[in-house]
């Protein structure tokens, strides 16, 4: 056998594709979903509970971009 041969005779490899699991796919849309409602249960404890506030202008703009203006006032 010739060196050709040899190496047109060794069985090839393929690759072979692993299905996804459920539970891989769903953190996709669980990850970021649990994110966002981590923030929105912070600003509400924060707001509401330690500032005292009423509930109704925790996801007003104007609140957030006063509270942002104090933080990082010149």
């Amino acid at each position: 056998m010739t060196d050709t041969e040899q190496q047109n005779s060794k069985p090839d490899k393929t690759k072979v594709k692993k299905k996804k699991s459920g539970w891989r796919i769903a953190r996709w849309f669980l990850v970021p979903f649990l994110l966002v409602l981590a923030l929105a249960g912070g600003m509400v404890a924060g707001y509401v509970v330690l500032g005292k506030q009423d509930i109704g202008s925790v996801f007003e703009w104007s609140t957030w971009e006063h509270v942002y203006n104090l933080v990082f006032a010149p």
